[in-house]
């Protein structure tokens, strides 16, 4: 049996490709030339699993998604109070390249539009580096959350520096506030490195899951950033991540998020999973078209939305044994808590790891007190593929946790009472 999400992440990216609205961004001419048929989606859970459809293995600059991540490095190298004191976490409400400052003390409103990033960028690694220092600290931090080196597209840096106009001039006027202390087209120079930085779909999803996972890289296990670096940074992208679509996004949505010019878009839901897409026709925001449209069809049919969703039980598996033997034995599930997204995704990871040999399949809800909708479709949609691999399959439910269990077009599952039912 094949799983079941890289199939659903298929359809939605079917479903949304027909949009052809929007236009890759004119204003850096080596952006400009991106493939905007290029269309991809990713998930990683906690735990190290990923899943992809479409061009995952597609290379683009990191542009703006950088800024969530080289904030919390600064954060990590220099601590809270120097790093708040030099830049808030207050949403602008303006465009990502408006000069939002404070008045009076020119310090940027948040980390997330330009003015904040390229303060936070001079932040990054120990005081007194040089920039070339500053810029290895950076890349070598996003390296660390995707879990791989990453490289600079040097085309690409040049071209944004060729066009830095606006950069330069929000530089110059954080010097002139003493918010920068050094050359600003050095610190503007290290920021369009940073930007310039080549990633993939699932490089950002691993980012994204990082700081699910409380800052732990799901597949290296290193200890990217802290705790609380990450509930800082996490904080910072719901209120403020999506610019002045930052409000509309949090009620909509409701996951915090991070987008970039070059049609990257992520999203982490603590505890759970990260989320990257990619398509680089971007909308008057500057936020990729067809991926606000998958990040609001994700949210929706699987009950993301960071005010409704419950924490996943640890183990959702509480047991994985066959019951009697022969021809007769039954692979029981036994399940347990209540069970959302994820945790209907461990659900579907052991019984694809446990590819049962058992001509019947049992799935136990006895434990079971919850299931949410997208939960129900998933379990029921494992009921459907056993079927259609030829497993006899049940439901052991004496509390009618799940209802009306329809697996669809080809599905059949009996409902009973004990495991011991499901027996001949």
């Amino acid at each position: 049996m094949r799983s079941i999400i890289p199939d659903y992440l298929t359809e939605a990216l079917g479903d949304v490709e027909p949009d052809s609205s929007g236009h890759p961004a004119a204003y850096i001419p080596e952006l400009a030339t991106a493939d905007p048929e290029r269309l991809a989606a990713v998930v990683a859970t906690v735990d190290g699993e990923v899943y992809g459809a479409g061009d995952t293995g597609t290379a683009f600059t990191i542009q703006s998604i950088s800024k969530p991540f080289a904030y919390a490095l600064a954060l990590a190298d220099r601590g809270f109070d120097p790093v708040l004191a030099k830049v808030g976490v207050e949403p602008s409400g303006e465009a990502f390249n408006e000069v939002s400052l404070e008045s009076g003390t020119g310090r940027p409103l948040n980390p997330m539009i330009n003015a904040g990033a390229i303060t936070v960028h001079a932040l990054a690694g120990p005081a007194g580096a040089t920039p070339a220092e500053r810029v290895e600290r950076v890349v070598r931090g996003l390296s660390a959350f995707a879990g791989r080196r990453l490289t600079t597209d040097e085309a690409v840096c040049a071209s944004e520096m060729e066009h830095a106009h606006r950069n330069l001039a929000i530089a110059h006027m954080l010097r002139s506030h003493g918010i920068l202390t050094e050359d600003p087209r050095a610190v503007v120079d290290g920021y369009t490195r940073q930007c310039s930085v080549l990633v993939t779909a699932r490089d950002l999803a691993l980012m994204a899951a990082t700081l699910a996972n409380r800052g732990v890289n799901p597949l290296t296990g290193e200890q990217v950033v802290r705790e609380p670096v990450v509930r800082q940074v996490l904080s910072v992208m719901f209120t403020c991540g999506m610019y002045d679509a930052a409000g509309d996004w949090a009620t909509q949505v409701g996951i915090p998020a991070k987008s970039g010019v070059a049609g990257g878009l992520i999203g982490a839901l603590p505890g759970q999973i990260g989320i990257a897409t990619f398509s680089p026709r971007l909308d008057p925001h500057g936020n990729s078209v067809r991926g606000v449209s998958l990040f609001e069809r994700f949210s929706s049919d699987m009950g993301m939305h960071v005010m409704e969703v419950p924490a996943a039980a640890r183990a959702v598996v509480r047991s994985n044994h066959v019951l009697g033997g022969g021809p007769g034995a039954v692979r029981v599930f036994q399940l347990q808590g209540g069970i959302g997204f994820a945790g209907a995704e461990r659900v579907v990871r052991e019984t694809l790891d446990t590819a049962p040999a058992e001509a019947r399949v049992a799935f136990d809800l006895t434990r079971v007190h919850a299931i949410d909708d997208v939960a129900r479709r998933m379990l029921l949609e494992v009921t459907r593929r056993l079927t259609l691999d030829g497993h006899e399959v049940y439901l052991v439910d004496p509390e009618s946790v799940l209802p009306d269990p329809d697996p669809g077009d080809g599905g059949r599952v009996t409902v009973v009472g004990n495991a011991e039912e499901a027996a001949p």
